[in-house]
């Protein structure tokens, strides 16, 4: 990651699916690379964390509302005059499963939290669900399962109503445009993947993206991630 960091420089950073506890968090060697960190962690699952060259503040490490909840999934925070979220959204396990279920109340407390904050919101995030067809290099074989169903699409177009836009279909419109490859069956040379994360913004902000883009470099290598980084560039 500090390569990466050091090689595209960008002002704030929004990871998903940390694994550690806060206290194992690097934040000292990431702020001795310029960035601030808040960070909301478990072991060994979920966990968010969001780096900036600015300040954080107004920090939230949890929903809005009054849930009781020990998954690590959501953290906000001010950077100037925006309102800032990384998110890792549930992935549901099994279309009909208790965790299915989970992952549908969950996509309605993150828009209702979402509804109430500022109107300038860039919510960054692995979302688990492919939008489209077009977000799925077979949409027939992923009909109907898990991150493709009928009822997380959706809640994640239901999420979007609160006039949040996907900022990479602002700027490419085709399929075969992917953020996550299974690790089995070759899935990444041969390109059989899904997007399944994105950068969404407020129309007022989404007005002023200058650029978006999936930086698939970072799956390749040693021990990749199974996601691509994903970007997108503002003129505020």
């Amino acid at each position: 990651m500090f390569e990466w960091l050091d090689r595209t420089k960008p002002d704030v950073v929004c990871l998903q699916e940390t694994k550690c506890p806060d206290d194992q968090f690097p934040a000292l060697a990431l702020q001795g690379v310029g960035y601030q960190c808040v960070y909301h962690g478990e072991k060994s699952y979920n966990g968010v964390a969001i780096l900036s060259k600015t300040g954080p503040t107004r920090v939230r490490a949890a929903m809005c509302d009054e849930v009781a909840d020990p998954q690590a999934r959501v953290i906000a925070v001010d950077i100037g005059q925006l309102r800032v979220y990384s998110i890792y959204a549930p992935n549901g396990q099994a279309v009909g499963s208790s965790a299915y279920q989970y992952k549908l109340n969950w996509y309605q407390r993150l828009r209702a939290c979402l509804a109430k904050d500022k109107p300038d919101l860039i919510v960054c995030g692995d979302f688990n669900v492919a939008p489209e067809d077009i977000d799925v290099y077979d949409p027939q074989l992923w009909h109907g399962a898990i991150m493709c169903s009928d009822d997380e699409r959706a809640a994640f177009q239901h999420l979007c109503e609160i006039g949040l836009r996907d900022t990479f279909r602002i700027h490419y419109q085709g399929t075969g445009h992917f953020t996550w490859w299974d690790y089995r069956m070759l899935a990444f040379p041969k390109n059989r993947g899904l997007r399944i994360d994105a950068v969404l913004a407020t129309e007022s902000l989404a007005k002023k993206c200058t650029g978006a883009g999936i930086d698939r470099e970072m799956r390749k290598g040693h021990d990749p991630s199974d996601h691509a980084p994903i970007w997108a560039e503002f003129d505020l």
